[in-house]
């Protein structure tokens, strides 16, 4: 039986809320690079018996593609928002993308490896709709590397820039956490539910902003952003999931 297959249908006895939570910085800390992170067991049992105890209202929101998001956290199955809100699958399996790969970014594509080939310490990650610049190894090179990408940019209203920690994204205008979220709210399981989204950097704060127009709560993680809750790191994000999991009902 799978994760999917395996969740309870939503009933009356079912805790009022639903849960949004970031990958990188909340659930996990920071690495490297994006392929150095590793989930531990313990963390994948944790997701797997609150997705139960919330009838699968439940969702990972993240910058990375679904794909990787599955290798993460495999065997589970969740419900998940990637690539800033440009890849969706909702609760029963069903997955939305846009209706482009990317194709309009190539010429993009392409200067930016050639300029990136140049520093030290950068990396080019191509999502296929999204690309973003790592640069936690070349921190110096972030105002060059934003302007750079301004320019790039100027006289497009289809991309836009989104900087989070030590990365830089031109992703699509039309798509991001918030709508992700609003999204979910929409439907079966996290519908007339009070949201709850965990998040690290600037980039979650479309989301915050999201589930506060729900009436629900913004918990923020470290001190890159700010919410009206705070956690201070991954270790304390698990701790309050830990407790919110023991208070839930059975």
């Amino acid at each position: 039986m799978t994760e999917a297959h395996a969740r309870k249908t939503h009933s009356a006895a079912a805790p009022p809320y639903c849960l949004f939570l970031d990958v990188d910085g909340t659930l996990l800390d920071i690495a490297p690079t994006p392929d150095s992170v590793r989930v531990d067991a313990a963390l994948v049992g944790l997701l797997r018996e609150l997705d139960r105890a919330l009838d699968g209202a439940l969702a990972l929101i993240s910058g990375r593609p679904i794909v990787e998001v599955d290798d993460l956290f495999e065997p589970l199955f969740l419900s998940v928002a990637g690539v800033h809100g440009c890849e969706r699958r909702d609760a029963t399996g069903h997955w939305y993308r846009p209706s482009f790969a990317g194709t309009d970014l190539e010429p993009l594509r392409t200067d930016l490896r050639n300029l990136l080939s140049q520093f030290r310490g950068t990396m080019l990650e191509d999502k296929g709709c999204a690309l973003a610049v790592h640069f936690r190894q070349a921190p110096h090179l972030q105002e060059k590397l934003r302007l750079w990408l301004c320019a790039h940019l100027t006289g497009t209203r289809d991309y836009e820039l989104l900087e989070g920690d030590h990365v830089i994204e031109i992703k699509p205008a039309a798509h991001n956490n918030a709508t992700a979220i609003e999204a979910f709210m929409e439907e079966a399981p996290f519908a007339g539910r009070i949201p709850v989204f965990i998040g690290d950097d600037k980039t979650d704060l479309e989301g915050f902003a999201a589930v506060r127009r729900f009436n629900g709560q913004a918990i923020s993680v470290g001190n890159r952003v700010a919410a009206e809750r705070h956690l201070a790191n991954p270790t304390a994000v698990r701790e309050w999931l830990e407790m919110l999991l023991l208070e839930a009902p059975r």
